[in-house]
């Protein structure tokens, strides 16, 4: 039997990147002049990858939109060098991925979040080893909701059967164009109502997710 797969987003899911996010925000700002965003409407800014952060700060700014390029720039060489000072992971993630990885799921992560700063922080916060394949924002030309991304770490993770995780609608389209199951972590960046976005499921703590994924997709070794 092909091995479940596992597909993980990252911020809002896996991690509270948003004080990282925002001081790398606050700190381009302040290099053109400019007072931090608040907290919040920074949150609200994240999922979409570092280009369309980038162009939101621009909006909500007095920003020239005609500097995207230069500022998108400033502000990745800022934040892949400072991507995992003020990030944590949620409550019992590390514990879920161990456990779903000692029942032999294959794990993953696909993010619009660049490559870089991804891979560092999944080193920085003891995840790497548990992690078999990372798609980031970077990956392909089109970022999620676009399935691309997705359908092709699942298909190098093995072609099992498969679910994505993430905490958002973009997540839960990217899942729907993909066509496998979605659940939804209600505890990230979600800026709907959870009743409002398609899912499997939901869930709000990682304490109880391993079991969720062994209901749903065969343990692998399980008999029939």
């Amino acid at each position: 039997m092909t091995a479940p797969i596992v597909v993980f987003d990252l911020d809002g899911t896996l991690i509270d990147s948003l004080p990282d996010i925002h001081a790398a925000s606050a700190r381009l700002l302040a290099a053109e002049g400019l007072a931090p965003l608040p907290l919040e409407r920074t949150r609200a800014f994240i999922g979409r990858g570092v280009p369309a952060l980038i162009d939101q700060i621009i909006a909500a700014t007095p920003l020239d939109a005609a500097d995207l390029d230069r500022l998108i720039a400033a502000f990745l060489a800022d934040y892949n060098a400072n991507s995992a000072h003020l990030t944590r992971l949620y409550p019992n993630v590390l514990q879920c991925l161990t456990r779903l990885n000692d029942l032999g799921f294959r794990l993953g992560v696909c993010t619009n979040k660049p490559l870089e700063p991804t891979q560092h922080i999944l080193k920085a916060y003891g995840l790497s080893d548990l992690i078999c394949g990372v798609v980031g924002g970077d990956s392909f030309p089109a970022k999620k909701p676009d399935p691309t991304g997705l359908k092709s770490l699942i298909e190098r993770l093995g072609n099992g059967p498969a679910l994505y995780i993430g905490d958002s609608a973009i997540d839960a389209l990217t899942a729907t164009r993909a066509a496998i199951p979605f659940g939804l972590f209600t505890e990230g960046y979600l800026n709907a109502n959870p009743a409002d976005v398609h899912s499997t499921f939901q869930f709000d703590a990682f304490g109880e997710l391993a079991s969720i994924v062994e209901d749903l997709l065969a343990r692998p070794g399980a008999p029939a």
